[in-house]
This record gives C-alpha cells, sequence and structure tokens, in this order.
C-alpha cells in the first residue's frame, strides 16, 4: 500500500497494470464474486477482437472512425491511442448506467487511462495497481497468451517498460505472484472498502 490513507468507501475501482500483470483475472474473479454489488465500465476500443472476447462484455468494438466521432462528440471520459491506430476508451454512457443502478464501477484499464480517471473523479476512486512479480515473468505471460505476433508483442514490451515505473503512482500495489492469495488480497480490498 501506498502512504495514501484509504477511503473507507469508494464507488469506483481501477484496477491497472501493464498487459499481462492479470488485472483481468483479477477484475473477472471480483465480478463473479461480488456480481450484486459490482458492476464493469466496459472500455471502447479499436483493437481487433480476440478469439475468446465478446463485444459488448469484454470492449465495445468499434472502427477508427466510429472512435474519432465518439472523441468529437465528447462521449468519452478519457480516451487513448495506446499503439498506432489502436485506440481505448471510456464511454461516459457506461459510467452513468452503472452509477444509475447503484453499481460500484470496476474498470479495467491501463495505467495511462487509470491515472485520467483517476484525476477526473479524485477520491471516489480506489485504484489498484496490479504488480507482476517480475518483468520477465511478465514477458512470459504474454508471449504465452500467443495473442500477439511479434511486431505486437515487441510494442507491447516497449511500452511494459515505461508503465512499470508507475507503481507508487496508485492507491495500492497488489502483487501478482500466487494467483490464489492475489484473489484473497483482492477480495479484502473490495470489502473493507467499496461494499
Amino acid at each position: 500500500m501506498t502512504n495514501q490513507t484509504l477511503l473507507s468507501s469508494y464507488d469506483m475501482v481501477l484496477f491497472t497494470a501493464p498487459s499481462g500483470a492479470g488485472k483481468t483475472t483479477v477484475v473477472r474473479h471480483l465480478l463473479e464474486k461480488y456480481k450484486d454489488d459490482l458492476g464493469f465500465s466496459i472500455s471502447v476500443t479499436t483493437r481487433s477482437q480476440r478469439p475468446n472476447e465478446v463485444d459488448g462484455r469484454d470492449y465495445y468494438f468499434v472502427s477508427e472512425d466510429e472512435f474519432k466521432v465518439l472523441i468529437a462528440e465528447n462521449k468519452l471520459v478519457e480516451w487513448e491511442e495506446v499503439y498506432s491506430g489502436g485506440y481505448y476508451g471510456t464511454l461516459k454512457s457506461e459510467v452513468d448506467r452503472l452509477l444509475s443502478i447503484g453499481k460500484k464501477l470496476v474498470f479495467d484499464i491501463d495505467v495511462y487511462g487509470a491515472q485520467s480517471i483517476k484525476d477526473k473523479f479524485g477520491n471516489r476512486c480506489l485504484a489498484v495497481y496490479v504488480k507482476p512479480p517480475s518483468f520477465n515473468t511478465l514477458v512470459k505471460r504474454l508471449k504465452d497468451r500467443k495473442t500477439e505476433n511479434l511486431d505486437s508483442l515487441k510494442k507491447r514490451v516497449n511500452r511494459i517498460k515505461k508503465e512499470l515505473l508507475f507503481e507508487h503512482a496508485f492507491d495500492y500495489i497488489l502483487l501478482n505472484d500466487v494467483l490464489e492469495e492475489t484473489l484473497s488480497e483482492a477480495e479484502k480490498l473490495i470489502e473493507n472498502h467499496l461494499i
């Protein structure tokens, strides 16, 4: 945990990490365990849909032109061009929808997007950095996923090197070394600070 004092209650929790650190695994576990209390803020992206992903569940998949319309119409809380032509963002309508039905929002978001959300919503957000045990472990996890070609893997590895420098910019550091321990610690965070 960082030196920041955690509030007793938030209405949003951001899980952020470099690609392959395990934030999506943590988020999916929490959403299943606390489905009555938590709602997933589905991001919008221009990247290609992976075989195991479902549009409207994992992401809203749109074209680059459609994404640029969302930017122009100010329909995003935050957005970023993560890779050339690879846009990611958070829809204002997603945030509003989940808050309107009384859910606590869970974000699975990159470090830059998490900083933007934290800057926008401040003390309403608990920002959790999911830390891999090592850089080499992280690269191995990415390779083992087999979702990247050599070029995209190289881009992700270069980005990871930068994102690993951000761990102390967030409220809490969650080490993801032994998955069962990581999930247990994540459950404690949710129970102590969101529900």
